[in-house]
């Protein structure tokens, strides 16, 4: 089923430069439960999982992004859920491979996004927004924030303009348990997806060079017009007819 979305994947992915995959990790949405492998392996801390909807979407979106080599780091998913509020642990990278979560931290969201939830989105630059949807991560630099990483959208009109908006994961003081018990909430960034500066290093070293990073939302303003969400509920719904 996954074969017809080749013609259609050049409508909404910018082009982007990857080295060849060296991974053995092969698709298997429709032979693996993986939330279920995750949930296994954590005992069945359903609290230390991803939502098992979310986490089928990103699987999804992946996969027919995978069918045209986007990703050469592609034993990774790093999924980060704007549904939840920023008091809660919302990031995840998932090892594809193994079957098991590496890492589960907070994550900051841009400043007109919201204060605890997430709540408007842009992909205009100087909107101090976020941008929901998919992305690949691209190489490293040290700005002002230390190791930062760039992220590339790959979806056009929604988060395609992350590089120009200098949308990178860095680290920051304010995405922490402190932060949160003195204000209720996390610190917000300009846009960027901010993660605890104790764990910056680690994650950006992890997910750098070619993973896949999908920030999901539930708000019409991205599912409504994706192309890849709509894809995918559009073999959901045919594979429910057959």
């Amino acid at each position: 089923m996954l074969t017809k979305f080749l013609s259609l994947m050049l409508l909404f992915v910018l082009p982007v430069s990857v080295a060849t995959s060296t991974s053995v990790y092969e698709p298997k949405t429709e032979t693996v439960d993986l939330y279920a492998l995750l949930s296994a392996a954590t005992n069945h801390e359903t609290d230390l999982l991803p939502l098992r909807s979310t986490l089928a979407k990103a699987l999804y979106g992946y996969e027919l992004l995978q069918n045209n080599n986007i990703f050469s780091k592609n034993h990774l998913i790093t999924l980060i859920d704007f549904s939840l509020p920023s008091d809660a642990k919302r990031l995840w990278i998932i090892d594809l491979l193994h079957n098991q979560i590496l890492l589960h931290c907070y994550v900051s969201h841009g400043r007109n996004s919201g204060a605890l939830f997430a709540e408007h989105f842009s992909n205009t630059p100087g909107s101090y927004t976020s941008s929901p949807g998919f992305y690949v991560t691209g190489e490293t630099y040290s700005g002002r924030h230390g190791l930062s990483l760039y992220l590339d959208g790959l979806e056009k009109g929604i988060n395609d303009n992350a590089r120009a908006r200098a949308i990178v994961m860095h680290g920051a003081d304010y995405v922490s348990e402190s932060f949160i018990q003195q204000h209720g909430r996390l610190g917000r960034s300009h846009g960027c997806p901010a993660v605890p500066q104790e764990l910056n290093e680690t994650i950006i070293n992890i997910i750098k060079g070619g993973s896949c990073l999908y920030i999901h939302t539930e708000k019409d303003s991205y599912l409504g017009q994706s192309k890849l969400i709509h894809e995918m509920r559009k073999v959901s719904s045919e594979s429910r007819a057959v």
